[in-house]
């Protein structure tokens, strides 16, 4: 007996056709791999932080990393109930990200935070990007990537407390590197 092995399904969702159903999963890969970065990004900065806020910044981030899990597993599932594989693996994440490793090592709360910030705001504006291309073709698809945007971007908040000043404004204004908002943050 020969096994085929392929990384996409003869199938898909009902109501969907094949060709949508795979557009949407191939889509979702590269969400997949964009969570599983970002959870291993806030799981370095969590082992990272260090100052006087080092407690609740680092407690804080462990919530987020449980939930950027829970996302991850929702997605590849996604995709498989698609109909195709989801890949996982490293390798593979390093090979299809168009985005560069955290810069970022020891480096005081207020340094992460704001290098997070940027982080954060690079993943949802790419999620909704996708958000916006899986709207037309699969409203449960929508759904889901609507909740994960939900949920992070009230952690994006949560980080974003600490680098506001009293008028409102983040300090770290106008940066567009990881390296630049931390570097404003530690001032």
């Amino acid at each position: 007996m020969v096994t085929k092995r392929t990384a996409h399904a003869g199938y898909t969702v009902p109501g969907m056709t094949l060709q949508d159903g795979h557009k949407v999963a191939t889509l979702l890969q590269l969400r997949l791999h964009a969570l599983n970065d970002l959870q291993l990004t806030l799981k370095h900065a969590h082992w990272n932080v260090v100052g006087r806020d080092f407690m609740s910044v680092h407690e804080m981030l462990d919530p987020q990393i449980d939930l950027v899990r829970a996302m991850i597993d929702e997605t590849a599932e996604r995709i498989a109930t698609l109909g195709v594989s989801p890949n996982g693996l490293p390798g593979a994440l390093v090979t299809a990200r168009p985005w560069d490793d955290y810069s970022i090592g020891r480096a005081h709360t207020s340094a992460h935070l704001a290098a997070l910030d940027i982080v954060y705001t690079g993943f949802l504006k790419s999620h909704r990007k996708v958000l916006a291309e899986v709207g037309d073709l699969d409203p449960i698809t929508e759904d889901m990537i609507i909740g994960q945007c939900a949920k992070l971007e009230l952690f994006q908040w949560f980080m974003r407390a600490h680098l506001e000043d009293d008028a409102g404004d983040l300090t770290t204004a106008g940066s567009k590197t990881e390296r630049s908002a931390a570097s404003k943050a530690s001032k």
